[in-house]
Order: structure tokens, then sequence, then C-alpha cells
């Protein structure tokens, strides 16, 4: 698809197995400060998850690295028994070392100890998706060997421990090999209004028919800004914020939100942004942000 094409697609879309709402929630936040710890009010932080549900939320990220352990332990405390119709997506391939930092854990050992991790603390006894989160460079995606992180996660599979396989921080070539090694579910990419390297990979997927997940969606730990997102949002009465989901949503219609947030308003301002919709002129003057900066 033409990203400066909008398109009224379904709002759901396939995920594994299932079909789930395109407008997620991503459970990062609810942990403590640079997700490391626990939050300053994890019953605020359960109340919170129990409202995403109750408005039809459908599918949640986390992993078991973030805080670590917190945010599966909310999740299980706000929510298990899940609802048959919850999809709950994980990630493995990192550890937080001491003081928080982002580490590295590809072995077979750590990838099959961090898969048994997520199956105690999130109280299941498969996990739907996982996602292989690689880590060649800490936070960009970076070519490197993949088949035994990979392979370890398929026998995983194979053992009924996850339905499954997924890909985070993966570039294109990682993406396709991944493909010929296993039936893919997702990848999760950095991608937004002014990150846009992941275009050709997108609709790529878009045409096998797999569902594309960007990570910081609204810019992350730093929020996008830009002028003219703030006068697109201004000329149709909604936020910046709700603008680029919107934009999101319309930019390929196998693109999955896992919008974060700790506050219930934000949560509602983010689900609202489903309704929204853009109109060709906008969408191209949003289109010229990530090559102007403006």
């Amino acid at each position: 698809m033409n990203p400066s094409t909008p398109n009224s697609d379904s709002l759901r879309y396939r995920l594994g197995s299932r079909e789930v709402r395109r407008m997620g929630y991503g459970a990062m936040q609810l942990a403590g400060p640079a997700v490391y710890g626990p939050p300053a009010d994890p019953q605020a932080a359960i109340a919170l998850l129990r409202e995403a549900v109750a408005a039809g939320v459908d599918h949640i990220d986390t992993s078991d690295f973030y805080g670590p352990h917190v945010t599966n332990q909310l999740i299980r405390e706000a929510l298990h028994p899940y609802a048959q119709s919850l999809t709950l997506v994980t990630k493995i391939g990192a550890r937080r070392g001491l003081g928080g930092s982002w580490n590295p854990a590809f072995s077979a050992e750590e990838l099959r100890s961090a898969v048994h991790d997520n199956l105690r603390n999130l109280g299941v006894e498969r996990l739907e998706v996982v996602n292989l989160r690689l880590m060649f460079d800490t936070h960009d995606p970076a070519e490197g060997p993949i088949e035994q992180p990979l392979g370890t996660l398929e026998q995983l599979r194979r053992e009924g421990l996850v339905r499954h396989i997924g890909l985070s921080n993966a570039t294109p070539a990682q993406v396709r090999l991944a493909r010929s090694m296993t039936d893919l579910a997702c990848v999760q990419n950095h991608y937004n209004l002014a990150h846009r390297d992941d275009d050709a990979l997108i609709d790529e997927l878009a045409g096998a028919g797999i569902a594309y997940v960007p990570y910081f969606p609204l810019g992350g730990f730093t929020p996008l800004q830009s002028t003219t997102l703030s006068e697109v949002a201004g000329e149709l009465g909604a936020t910046p914020m709700q603008v680029a989901l919107a934009w999101l949503l319309q930019r390929s219609p196998n693109i999955l939100l896992i919008p974060g947030t700790a506050s219930a308003a934000h949560l509602r301002d983010n689900l609202a942004a489903e309704s929204l919709r853009l109109d060709a002129a906008s969408v191209r003057r949003l289109d010229a942000i990530a090559s102007a900066g403006a």
C-alpha cells in the first residue's frame, strides 16, 4: 500500500491464530522509572489494566524483563483468569542487569528460562505469542546470526510452551531468514511518523498477511514533537498523539498499535484515536514529517 493513501480497513487484524483489535496496549510503562522496579502505585496500574480490557482492548504487549517481572505480575493480578478473547504477547532475548541495564540473553538456556519465567509470572501454561528481541545493537536493529536463538524458540513451540513466534528489533534480512525457518506471527520494530525506516518492510509483511507492531508509536521516551503534527491536530480537534496513532492505523491494515501509558486519561485518548479519520491532504502533510523534520 502507498503510505500516503488513507484507508478505512477493518480495525481488527490477524495475530497468529487470532484476530485482535488493532488498538492494543503496551504494559512497559507500568513498571517503575526507566522500566525498572515497581510502580509508585501498583493498585492504580491494576485498575488501568482492568479499564483497558473493559474498554475492549484484547491485545496486551508485555515482557518479563519489564521491571523485571513487574508488568507480568501486575497483569496476572489484574486480569487472571484471562478472558479467552485476550491475547498476551511477550518477548524474550534480554535480561536486566544491576541498575536496570539492558543486556542480551540469547543462549538456549537463557531463552528457555525466560519462557518459563513468563509462564510462571503470567500464570499460563502456554504463551500465545513470543517475540524474540534481537540485541546485536542495544536499541537499533543490526545484522547478526539468529538461527540458534530462533531454533531454540521453535523447539519451545514444538514442546507446546509457545503457540506463535515473532521478531522484535529485526532487520529486513533477519525477518526474511526467520520466515524461512518458521511461521512468523508478527514483527515488532521502532516505527512512527518521524521514524520511517521500515516503510518497505511493512508493505512486504502486509502482502504476506503478517502483523507489524510498531514500538514507540508516539516517540517513546522522547515524545513526538512536530509543528505540522500540532497544526493538523488543531484543525481536526484532536490531540497530536491521537493524530499520530490515527496515521499509523491508516498507514497499513497490518499495523497493530500498542501505545503504553500509566495514565487512565491517556489510555482513553489513545483508544479514541480509532475513530479519527485523516483526509488525504492531512496524510500528505504528515507523511512529509520524516523527510522534512517538520
